[in-house]
């Protein structure tokens, strides 16, 4: 009922505890706070809140537009509705070293178990997409050193994205990991990674844990998650996958709509109202407060 009972310092230990267990951590990307008791209930390890879902989610493109405050709400909102670790994508920080200091403090605030930064220029692009550009080794090292030193809870994760791969190649993204792990990221996420060999090559490049993005129609195959545990990778994210998921199926009931006048032909495919109701612990609250629901329960279909 509520919120989440699990406090944010136990989340972030647990986040820790699980990239250094040896078995590979599954963050779905949760697009809702109600997405998260799905992703808690089938048993994965975390939820990943992606900066494209939350731009997206506004009608915006994921090109820099989302603010701090912004994300710093909609991570809230969905942190506090589960007991699991959260990963935050920060973007590049908002602004100068300074902006990703004060990133790193709202973000905890928030209660979010970790953020991870990238080093993109701005306006910065869809990791997966191309055209994009980095900034200097000097640039992106200084902000990780920012966030690291801003964050209050040593258990606060600080992740560090390097687009590099993209532009320079995979030895410039090995070399931009290594400079980056040395300005004090505790792990890093390596983007556009073309194949397995080159998640084994980062694994043998540093000793933090790494993460894997498994985007659809992104620059990577969409590995399995043994593959990936194979080669070393610690953790593994879908970052918009229940996204598209979901905007499928509402753009199917759409249509199905527009051309049958009803939605009869799509019930079967919908969460109904009973399998709502247990998402949300609607029971908990009227055994919570009988005076306040007191809506009968056991009709639902």
């Amino acid at each position: 009922m509520l919120h989440s009972h699990v406090t944010a310092s136990h989340k972030r230990k647990a986040f820790r505890a699980g990239l250094s267990s040896g078995t590979i951590q599954r963050f779905p990307g949760a697009f809702t706070p109600l997405s998260t008791r799905l992703i808690q209930e089938k048993g994965f390890e975390g939820v990943y809140i992606s900066g494209a879902v939350m731009a997206n989610e506004l009608g915006l493109p994921d090109i820099g537009l989302t603010t701090l405050s912004e994300v710093a709400q909609r991570g809230g909102q969905i942190a506090r509705t589960t007991d699991l670790p959260t990963l935050i994508d920060g973007d590049t920080g908002f602004g100068e070293p300074m902006n990703v200091a004060r990133t790193v403090q709202v973000l905890e605030d928030a209660g979010l178990s970790g953020v991870h930064f990238e080093d993109q220029v701005n306006p910065k692009r869809c990791g997966h997409l191309d055209g994009k550009d980095v900034v200097d080794e000097q640039t992106a090292v200084k902000r990780i050193r920012a966030a690291v030193q801003a964050r209050r809870d040593p258990d606060f994760l600080i992740m560090a994205r390097t687009d590099i791969r993209g532009v320079d190649g995979l030895q410039a993204s090995l070399d931009r990991a290594k400079a980056l792990v040395d300005a004090g990221a505790d792990a890093i996420f390596a983007e556009a990674m073309a194949d397995l060999s080159e998640f084994e090559a980062m694994r043998a490049a540093v000793d933090v844990p790494i993460l894997a993005n498994m985007t659809e129609f992104g620059k990577s195959d969409l590995f399995t998650v043994q593959q990936l545990q194979d080669v070393g990778v610690n953790m593994v994210i879908f970052p918009v996958s229940l996204l598209r998921i979901a905007m499928g199926a509402i753009e199917r009931g759409l249509d199905a709509l527009a051309a049958e006048g009803s939605l009869q032909s799509q019930v079967p495919t919908m969460q109904t109202r009973a399998r709502l109701y247990e998402l949300v612990d609607y029971s908990a609250y009227a055994a919570f407060d009988e005076g306040v629901f007191t809506f009968d329960l056991s009709t639902n279909r």
